[in-house]
């Protein structure tokens, strides 16, 4: 394999790969997501610096869960002996073979070891998921809400992880992801998905004022003014209207008068 496909294909900085084909391992890197998940080729690394606390009889090279279960208890009793911290996350992507975790690892490695900065180290943001592959999918092959939930939670987590609330919260969280990346795809493209604007979005915003909003003044009672009309802002008058009364008498009054003989 010619060193420019090596490059290409392990997607591993120039300095860095240099670096691993100078230790001169047992295994060549072809697939780092597969190479390095069990963690024996990362214990063969560190036993070049640190050979007596890296017996590599002690480590297998398999791939069942239990034996990557195994070495990396083993790398990570050495680090915390040596006050040497890797991501837990790092580890954990490493461990079931996500998106980007095998390569970042090698990197965060590759510095502890070397006291070299990789200078594509950090650039990206790496969320070990699939986003990076579905963006540069068209549309109508990007995944459906299953199938992201199938490449991003392998079964190693399942099975190395058996609490169902734990799983539970994961698919979730695919989905929430899966829900948010749509959305992206229908304001991106609305046509497609026969998008019409709401009427919150066709009403016209006018701006708020420059001033800001200022509180309405109180208006206070006035004495002339009516108990119910101090609470509300309309103020409502009363005139007093003389009514003049007539001088007749009245009927039951002149029922009340004795008849004349």
């Amino acid at each position: 394999m010619a060193y420019a496909q090596a490059l290409k294909k392990t997607g591993v900085p120039r300095e860095v790969l240099k670096w691993l084909q100078s230790l001169d391992l047992s295994l060549s890197t072809k697939n780092t997501r597969r190479d390095f998940s069990n963690g024996y080729l990362v214990a063969e690394i560190f036993s070049w610096y640190y050979p007596e606390d890296f017996p590599m009889h002690s480590y297998g090279n398999g791939a069942s869960l239990p034996t990557k279960l195994s070495n990396w208890s083993q790398i990570e009793r050495f680090l915390l002996k040596q006050n040497i911290r890797l991501p837990q996350d790092v580890i954990d992507g490493t461990i079931h073979c996500k998106p980007g975790a095998a390569e970042l690892l090698i990197q965060d490695i590759y510095s502890l070891l070397t006291n070299r900065r990789v200078r594509t180290l950090g650039d990206d943001e790496v969320d070990f998921t699939d986003r990076r592959y579905q963006d540069n999918l068209p549309m109508v092959a990007r995944a459906t809400a299953s199938k992201a939930i199938k490449n991003n939670l392998r079964l190693s987590e399942v099975i190395a992880e058996p609490s169902i609330d734990a799983n539970k919260q994961k698919i979730q969280g695919i989905i929430r992801m899966h829900l948010q990346r749509r959305q992206a795809e229908r304001a991106e493209d609305p046509k497609r998905f026969n998008m019409k604007p709401t009427l919150g979005a066709l009403a016209v915003r006018l701006p708020p004022p420059a001033q800001g909003w200022k509180e309405p003044p109180v208006i206070k009672p006035s004495a002339k003014m009516s108990p119910v009309t101090s609470t509300s802002n309309a103020i409502v008058q009363f005139k007093e209207i003389n009514v003049r009364q007539t001088d007749k008498p009245s009927v039951l009054s002149n029922v009340d008068m004795p008849f004349a003989n």
